[in-house]
């Protein structure tokens, strides 16, 4: 089965599946308040160093803390911050098709030396095109499939969970990706680093920082992959639960399973998730005008090649050089080169808020 198949058809299924939830699942979680995601300025990504400083330029509208969850498992009537404590922040870089986390937890008790899932988790569930339905092999809607087929088919797809241990025993990986595709958590897909100085069993804070690179085909090689579309005001899929345990000298059930979902089946049905929006830039780390252009050839024999104005900012005034010696003031001209050539253009833009510059060089090439 090639790649291109296998993709339609497991979109199909997902359709199928969605026709089914929806009603119950998708309407509810579309009518909740959307979260948002930071946009990172091109200069200013964070580093994944276990330091945070990269984390103070993000507002604190960002945050998504305790308040917003709940413990779905009951054995909680309501929250305790004195018990359990958390602020996560998500943030994302334009051209990058990732999720930036800094995620920062209060615990009474640190449970964290097993090489099981007997840890305190993160447990991430992320739909990067909110494409929804289920994405875990017990949830597929072919009920005849083969267990394993349906495995290494159809979970962690379409969309992706990720158990991140909080912090990880010695020597135990950072994360289980839930699916067939655990390269995916491998750089340059992902990276993470822990700050934090207490002992399992013991209180205090962790602070994690990492990014995931978010798909909407994840196959079982990286080359089978398709990466998420990450662009301003997309809407995604997003979800977390807190898994806590506090009985470190034996293995048991979990003391709370504190989930930003209304939903308990979140981990492997993605019509429950939240909705996250990809922000633009907040104000104070974008230029007021911004010059921005990018060209087409539309026929190389006449050597005509159209510019198309991208600039960001009220513009009222446009000035293309386009290499030759010619200009223009439209916003989007078409110019005729007479002759061969790798050409320097420069685009000057300007309003009210002030003038900006971009220069190209060597970009438009005629033959």
């Amino acid at each position: 089965m090639n790649l291109l198949f296998r993709y339609a058809f497991t979109r199909y299924m997902w359709l199928i599946s969605l026709l089914v939830v929806l009603p119950l699942n998708l309407f509810a979680q579309l009518d909740a308040p959307h979260f948002k995601v930071f946009q990172f300025p091109a200069n200013q990504i964070p580093r994944i160093d276990g330091r945070f400083n990269d984390w103070d330029m993000v507002p604190d509208s960002y945050i998504v803390g305790t308040e917003e969850l709940w413990d779905d498992s009951g054995k909680h009537p309501g929250l305790n911050k004195e018990s359990i404590d958390v602020k996560v922040k998500v943030g994302w870089v334009k051209g990058f098709n990732r999720l930036y986390f800094m995620y920062e937890a209060y615990d009474d008790y640190w449970d964290f030396t097993h090489d099981d899932l007997h840890n305190d988790i993160f447990e991430l569930v992320v739909d990067g095109d909110l494409s929804g339905g289920p994405h875990i092999a017990r949830f597929h809607p072919n009920k005849e499939l083969d267990t394993w087929d349906a495995y290494f088919s159809f979970q962690g797809v379409h969309a992706q969970n990720y158990h991140i241990f909080t912090p990880p025993a010695y020597g135990k990986d950072w994360t289980l990706v839930w699916g067939s595709q655990p390269w995916i958590k491998e750089l340059p897909y992902a990276n993470a680093a822990y700050s934090y100085d207490f002992k399992s069993g013991e209180p205090g804070v962790l602070r994690l920082e990492f990014y995931i690179t978010v798909f909407d085909y994840a196959g079982n090689e990286p080359s089978q992959a398709i990466e998420s579309s990450f662009y301003e005001n997309k809407n995604i899929g997003l979800c977390w639960a807190i898994i806590d345990y506090d009985d470190v000298n034996k293995k048991g059930k979990n003391n709370g399973f504190w989930n930003l979902s209304k939903h308990h089946t979140m981990y492997g049905e993605s019509s429950q998730l939240r909705t996250f929006d990809l922000m633009p830039l907040e104000p104070a780390f974008k230029k007021p005008v911004m010059a921005k252009w990018e060209h087409k050839i539309v026929d190389m024999q006449r050597r005509l090649v159209a510019f198309n104005d991208l600039s960001e900012g009220t513009i009222t005034q446009w000035k293309w050089s386009f290499g030759d010696g010619n200009t223009s003031d439209k916003q989007h001209p078409i110019h005729a080169y007479e002759r061969p050539g790798t050409y320097i253009v420069t685009l000057d833009v300007s309003g009210p808020e002030g003038e900006d510059r971009a220069t190209r060089v060597w970009d438009v090439v005629v033959k």
